[in-house]
């Protein structure tokens, strides 16, 4: 079965600093069919001005990448969209005037406070802060569906939908999502609603969870809802990550009985049946 590693990072973004071809070699030794890279466009007026995304720079070395690379191995240029609560406008204008193979909506905060800074929990247990960030990505999700009624799919993937938990275990060894699956089963269904794709991200395998995100049971209430098609991402930052514990993520969506992984190519998705 053909995989693509559709969640990926290079020195284009701001928490990476890898070379975009070491990425690209990486994923041929480990035998991938495609790898997208989704540089972060941080959309928050507060971290604004500590993005470096160059759609320029970011473009050009893609385009070498593909000259040296492109009969070896599929290489998208996607993106991913940090959302933002009161940035909607400026974050469609943006995709208005860029094209992309892939664009990634994620959520990285509850309401307005980063949930990565452990000094935002101050005011939340991890229950609560759970909670609130899952009703964000409700939040991120119906936008996201309110603007498909309008203007057609703007956003293919929704990265890391549980997000938080990979935080509460790192700041107080704790995840609590279970018991917000009623905000987890409408996140889904809006998804479905949206025509957006939710993503199983892997990189928790490797940062001391042994769940990805998200975990089987909110991939089978997926399924159960209708769901056909997720996408797989490392969430890499590193070349060494790149394509890291997919073995392991094509055996939960197996269980989950997944029909298909969910590719995208100039914004078209094209589905990948599991075998």
């Amino acid at each position: 079965m053909k995989l693509y590693d559709q969640h990926l990072h290079s020195k284009y973004s701001f928490d990476s600093r890898t070379n975009p071809e070491d990425n690209v070699l990486r994923a041929i030794d480990r035998g991938l069919a495609g790898l997208t890279f989704t540089e972060h466009f941080d959309t928050d007026p507060a971290e604004w001005p500590a993005c470096v995304y160059d759609d320029a720079s970011y473009s050009q070395a893609l385009d070498e990448l593909r000259e040296t690379y492109g009969t070896d191995i599929f290489i998208g240029k996607g993106i991913e969209v940090d959302y933002a609560p009161g940035r909607e406008d400026f974050i469609l204008r943006f995709l208005e005037t860029h094209k992309f193979d892939l664009v990634m909506l994620s959520v990285h905060r509850f309401g307005h406070d980063p949930i990565h800074h452990k000094n935002n929990w101050q005011n939340w247990d991890v229950s609560h802060g759970t909670r609130r960030y899952l009703q964000t990505v409700v939040e991120a999700v119906r936008w996201c569906a309110h603007i498909r009624d309008q203007h057609g799919r703007v956003f293919d993937v929704l990265g890391h939908l549980d997000l938080v938990k990979r935080y509460t275990h790192r700041f107080f060894n704790r995840v609590d999502v279970d018991p917000c699956d009623d905000l987890i089963t409408e996140i889904l269904q809006v998804c479905l609603e949206a025509d957006l794709t939710p993503e199983m991200n892997t990189s928790t395998l490797r940062q001391g969870l042994d769940e990805p995100m998200p975990a089987l049971a909110t991939i089978q209430r997926y399924v159960e809802l209708g769901g056909m098609s997720v996408s797989l991402g490392s969430d890499a930052h590193r070349a060494d990550d790149i394509g890291a514990n997919f073995d392991k993520a094509i055996d939960i969506l197996r269980k989950a009985k997944v029909p298909s992984l969910a590719t995208f190519e100039q914004r078209k998705r094209v589905d990948i049946l599991m075998t």
